[in-house]
């Protein structure tokens, strides 16, 4: 029964959790939120999170999903990056930015096949994660999903990573180069490979934009359709 909702005496700190975490601008008394139950409370988390997530995959799992956003757009580690337009001087622009569509082609590829894993996570979290979704700042929910999915998804991609990447070849170029630059301290260890890094970063960025997703979702409850979602947040603004 703990696990399926919040206990009675978690009621008004319940409140003063959501209160707190949501930075709303007016204070709410323990009244405004009585037609709110726990039940209420986690089943509208659960909603938003999964909502996110999903808004998420769709965004980032497409062309351009990852190349063409900014946030999320997946460059030359550290020291390559800065050599790369070194490289570009000497005529070997096409080549670098074939590489670059390539890795970035790579994670837009493999973010599809962690939908189910993100969707069973919120579906199968416990109090605990709810209170320290709640409790954890703006960070709270990227933390959240990185913490429960990070490993299997890492799995995951990266053998859809390794095949994109081969298709280009400087992704071997860049092992073997990268590994070099490793070890005179110019390349950080963990992303002297390229599917590794690669699959690093497209976790990296989909853990972002849920948190994005899902901040616009509590934001604006109401246009999202979902009567849970309007019950919980829309009741807090």
């Amino acid at each position: 029964m703990q696990r399926r909702n919040f206990n009675q005496a978690g009621v008004s700190a319940l409140g003063a959790l959501i209160l707190a975490t949501y930075h709303q601008a007016h204070a709410l008394s323990l009244g405004d939120l009585s037609g709110i139950s726990n039940a209420d409370a986690s089943a509208g988390l659960k909603t938003a999170l999964e909502k996110g997530a999903i808004a998420a995959v769709a965004l980032l799992g497409k062309t351009d999903g990852f190349l063409g956003n900014p946030k999320v757009r997946i460059p030359l580690p550290g020291y390559l990056e800065d050599a790369s337009k070194l490289l570009k001087n000497f005529g070997q622009g096409k080549r670098i930015d074939e590489l670059v569509t390539s890795i970035n082609r790579a994670a837009e590829a493999a973010v599809p096949m962690g939908k189910d894993l993100l969707v069973n996570a919120v579906r199968t979290m416990n109090v605990n994660d709810a209170k320290n979704i709640l409790t954890g700042g703006e960070t709270s929910v990227t933390t959240f999903f990185a913490e429960k999915t990070r490993a299997p998804l890492g799995v995951k991609f990266l053998p859809v990573v390794t095949k994109a990447t081969e298709k280009v070849g400087l992704a071997n170029k860049y092992n073997e180069f990268a590994g070099k630059a490793a070890g005179f301290g110019l390349v950080k260890k963990e992303d002297a490979n390229i599917q590794q890094y690669v699959t690093g970063k497209s976790l990296d960025g989909l853990y972002l934009i849920i948190g994005e997703e899902e901040k616009k979702i509590r934001q604006d409850p109401v246009g999202t359709g979902s009567a849970i979602l309007k019950k919980v947040f829309g009741s807090m603004k």
